[in-house]
């Protein structure tokens, strides 16, 4: 295991809704300026059987926390630009690997199962969005339980602030790109993915109540309303 991305801060598991988990996690990236911030992992549980949404490769303490939860069976990789922890799930577990069609990989991994809109998801209940347009793969994954969750990746995010994750760098350049809003698009995957407005109309019509992101905070109850006021005001749709 020692191949694998160091394990980074996280904190603990936390049921937010029922058998719906989320851990919030670091993600550091080097470049000119390291920059430090925080992302999530989503868990869903269907019987005895774990879904991991948005990896975070977990300590000792937090991967026994999890194993009591149930068996991880799936890891599903909604962008891009997210799976640095795929590998190591992978290989402690041998659980089947969801991404869209057109995923690359660094470490060996593989697509198991190809996500597409108009097939099955993980768990009886789940179906998924995709992207059409991006440059990049992208999709979402919607839960018909709880009056409906949609999982999202880099596209709709949901960050109010910098937390204990972020180092003083990333929350100035975060700020000053406009990522600090509630239920916002992705500043840097709208740049880098250029969707178009296509997709956002589609995204719209989805029926959810709650929005997990792979950045930000729970947003629960209003976040139909929330993301459609976001998309107005982008793109006025």
């Amino acid at each position: 295991m020692s191949t694998f991305p160091p394990q980074l801060p996280h904190g603990e598991i936390q049921e937010i809704l029922p058998d719906i988990f989320l851990v919030k996690g670091q993600i550091r990236i080097e470049s000119d300026s390291v920059s430090e911030f925080s992302r999530n992992m989503i868990i869903v549980r269907e019987g005895n059987t774990l879904t991991l949404v948005n990896t975070v490769r977990l300590d000792k303490a937090g991967l026994a926390q999890l194993d009591s939860l149930g068996t991880v069976r799936h890891l599903v990789k909604l962008g891009a630009f997210h799976g640095r922890d795929d590998a190591f799930y992978l290989d402690r577990y041998q659980a089947e690997l969801w991404a869209p069609y057109g995923m690359s990989y660094t470490r060996g991994e593989k697509t198991d199962k190809n996500i597409e809109a108009d097939k099955p998801g993980p768990t009886p209940d789940a179906s998924f969005f995709v992207f059409d347009t991006p440059k990049v793969p992208e999709a979402a994954l919607l839960l018909n339980r709880h009056g409906g969750i949609l999982i999202t990746c880099d596209s709709l995010q949901n960050m109010s602030g910098p937390d204990e994750y972020f180092n003083d760098y990333a929350a100035e350049s975060k700020a000053r790109l406009g990522f600090f809003n509630r239920a916002a698009v992705g500043p840097g995957w709208l740049k880098y993915a250029q969707p178009e407005i296509s997709d956002f109309v589609s995204l719209k019509a989805l029926e959810f109540r709650h929005l997990l992101s792979a950045h930000g905070d729970p947003l629960l109850d209003d976040a139909h309303q929330a993301v459609s006021t976001t998309l107005h005001k982008l793109f006025g749709i």
